[in-house]
């Protein structure tokens, strides 16, 4: 029943996360049951190594990287979801600010975009879209929301 659920919620975070207009309550599922949290659709997305998912949840930083200068820049940090799933943020700092003061252990919201890759997969798109033709993401940090 829990992958049932997983599933469904993959596949509407998929549905409305392309451009849909209808707006379904993120409180239930169409079953009435709670729905999954944001860190378990990241979890569903890596165990069906689906990519494309735009997905919402929270973590801790466990690791700080260097930024990734090749093309535009980056921030990079692996956030530890609740789940003990752990995922790469890739934050474009030529579009959105860079998080300042971030520190292993420090919590981190976050709302973009998931690609699948084998070590638990990588967040982007945590900007606004200059062109406006994507959905805008985001992470929060010590109360302050960074896109």
């Amino acid at each position: 029943m829990n992958k049932l659920l997983l599933a469904l919620a993959v596949a509407a975070t998929l549905y409305y996360g392309l451009g849909q207009q209808h707006k379904p309550d993120p409180a239930v599922t169409q079953t009435g049951a709670p729905a999954p949290s944001g860190n378990e659709v990241v979890r569903a997305a890596f165990d069906k190594q689906l990519s494309g998912v735009q997905v919402s949840g929270q973590g801790n930083v466990v690791k700080l990287l260097q930024d990734d200068n090749d093309g535009s820049r980056h921030q990079r940090f692996v956030l530890e979801l609740p789940s003990g799933h752990t995922l790469l943020v890739a934050h474009n700092i030529d579009l959105a600010p860079r998080i300042d003061g971030l520190a292993t252990g420090d919590n981190v919201a976050f709302h973009g975009v998931y690609e699948w890759n084998a070590q638990g997969g990588v967040l982007h798109w945590t900007h606004h879209d200059p062109r406006g033709q994507h959905q805008a993401g985001w992470l929060r940090h010590a109360g302050r929301t960074y896109q």
